[in-house]
């Protein structure tokens, strides 16, 4: 057993999972969507990205790209919730609160193609 592949991993899926707890409730409830988690979304998935520049094979670079997309959006999510709490002083609204939570579903579409992508690469390896 490779524990870089098992850090390499475990960095890929929690990325994918914290993002879609963030995803998860009501679009336009912002009670449903905590913004350490949120936050905690976003570290994960840079590590990942980080772990993911080592990687110098074909598939390597998909997985990157989909990675830094991810990463994009969330970060993107993150500024407009700052924004819209801490640079307009406004409550958070419906309507804020569902563009926040569609940057997450981007972020969770392109972590959810990194996985298969690992899975396809896994499977790749053992034949």
């Amino acid at each position: 057993m490779s524990y870089e592949k098992v850090a390499f991993a475990f960095f890929i899926v929690m990325a994918l999972t914290l993002n879609f707890g963030f995803f998860l409730g009501d679009i336009d409830v912002p009670a449903h969507h905590n913004v350490y988690e949120l936050f905690a979304a976003i570290i994960i998935s840079l590590i990942a990205t980080i772990m993911k520049f080592g990687d110098r094979t074909q598939i390597g670079s998909y997985l990157l790209a989909t990675s830094l997309v991810a990463d994009v959006q969330l970060i993107i999510a993150a500024l407009v919730w700052g924004i819209i709490i801490y640079g307009l002083n406004q409550p958070m609204t419906p309507e804020h609160m569902s563009s926040i939570v569609s940057l997450s579903g981007g972020a969770l579409l392109a972590n959810v193609t990194s996985v298969v992508l690992l899975i396809l690469e896994a499977s790749r390896v053992r034949r």
